[in-house]
């Protein structure tokens, strides 16, 4: 962004049996002993089928909880395929078996509402930033905590698409959580459609927007993941933001391209590696951008930043929403973790 059942009883299987022991043969035995092994394996089929329901149940509730709520170490990575653009970094990027990253702060959103000790809601009016055409709200119709998932949601409120039109939520950490170098990662599902424009991203935390004493872009930005719903779904695009010598700079949106489908589908990882020397961004583990922050005019990136989750709707870069953009639209994010290296040098 810019500047921006009921069980059945437990005694059901109680029966003494060995099944490698029981024979049906009547040789040495008696008729009554036969009924009676008979009548035995009779009731534990009979049990089997009774749990059968219960089993399949149980496997159909087990299927349809592969959600948001999904949230080890592990599941950073998605079997995403190669990207068409952009290389790969196997070693840092691999966050279940990296032992030079250390988590510091997470949010697995799995309470029943959006943690206030660490989010704000941050209201603004339409066309605050970039001719965008929502209002920010402190609604909990526009942001909440669902299914183990922060879900912001842009609902169309008006009659016609223009100005004013929309609400939705920015959310940050500013004033709560930040930090100066590290790794910063989420996995996201995104909106879709014309005019829809998602962001993570993060700021300098002596912005004045949010208390401090330093505009933008002076205060820097980094963008982790933008998506323009009116360009293409399959591409997202990484950015930083600073000044210069010669004012507001930017290093030129950085575009990863999906190598099968598109974004708005499932969920993704998006993660920037930040540390003393450089940037760099990765989707899905595949880095595909980097810029080197050693100059004097990077002074912006040694300092704490904060993170932010937002959808912006029409503005400048984003096109304008329209007829053919379904409402209402959502950005889920399953968490978001920030690593810092173990050995305290990031």
């Amino acid at each position: 962004m810019i500047g921006l059942i009921t069980g059945y009883p437990s005694n059901t299987l109680e029966y003494p049996v060995e099944f490698a022991n029981l024979e049906f043969a009547l040789n040495g035995q008696n008729q009554k002993d036969f009924i009676t092994k008979k009548s035995i394996l009779q009731k534990i089929n009979l049990s089997m089928l009774k749990l059968m329901p219960l089993l399949c149940l149980s496997a159909l509730f087990s299927l349809s909880a592969i959600s948001c709520a999904q949230k080890t170490q592990a599941d950073d990575v998605k079997g995403v395929p190669a990207p068409e653009t952009g290389t790969m970094n196997n070693a840092e990027a691999s966050f279940g078996n990296e032992t030079t990253w250390e988590l510091v702060w997470s949010d697995e959103f799995d309470g029943s509402g959006i943690d206030t000790n660490n989010w704000n809601y941050q209201v603004e009016r339409a066309g605050r930033f970039n001719g965008e055409w929502q209002r920010y709200t402190n609604s909990t119709e526009n942001a909440y905590v669902e299914d183990g998932c922060m879900v912001i949601k842009a609902i169309h409120t008006g009659t016609a698409h223009g100005m004013d039109q929309y609400t939705s939520a920015r959310m940050n950490t500013a004033n709560k959580h930040t930090w100066q170098y590290g790794k910063i990662s989420a996995r996201i599902k995104l909106p879709r459609g014309k005019g829809m424009w998602p962001a993570f991203w993060m700021l300098g935390a002596n912005i004045n927007e949010n208390g401090g004493d330093t505009p933008w872009p002076q205060c820097g930005e980094v963008d982790i993941l933008e998506f323009y719903g009116s360009r293409h779904e399959n591409v997202v695009e990484a950015n930083m933001h600073y000044f210069g010598k010669h004012g507001h700079r930017n290093m030129g949106a950085v575009p990863y391209t999906l190598g099968k489908g598109v974004f708005p589908d499932d969920f993704h990882v998006f993660t920037l590696e930040w540390d003393e020397n450089q940037l760099k961004w990765f989707v899905d583990n595949h880095q595909y951008a980097s810029a080197s922050i050693t100059a004097d005019e990077f002074s912006e990136f040694h300092k704490p930043f904060f993170i932010l989750f937002n959808i912006a709707i029409g503005g400048g870069p984003a096109g304008p929403a329209d007829v053919t953009t379904p409402f209402p639209q959502h950005m889920y994010i399953d968490w978001v973790r920030v690593y810092q290296k173990s050995n305290g040098n990031n």
